[in-house]
């Protein structure tokens, strides 16, 4: 059986749990819920654009993101604990 994304059983973190994420270049492109988030207590997946001002908001949950390339990688769980 293939695994699924979001199960209890994964190393995930909550969806929209913080206001403000930094974000790498390799993160891109930016979508939020961002990948390493569970998604079953959020909102649809939208792409952001943030290359051209290297600022984004989503416009569901009012996450703000900002490009940091000294940011912890968005598919480490770790990176989104306040």
């Amino acid at each position: 059986m293939a695994e699924r994304a979001g199960t209890v059983d994964q190393n995930l973190i909550a969806a929209n749990a913080q206001h403000r994420y930094g974000v790498r270049h390799d993160d891109l492109p930016l979508s939020c819920p961002m990948p390493g988030m569970y998604l079953w207590n959020s909102h649809p997946r939208v792409y952001l654009p943030i290359e051209e001002t290297g600022e984004a908001k989503c416009p569901y949950c009012g996450a703000q993101f900002v490009l940091d390339d000294t940011a912890q990688q968005t598919d480490d769980p770790a990176a989104f604990k306040q």
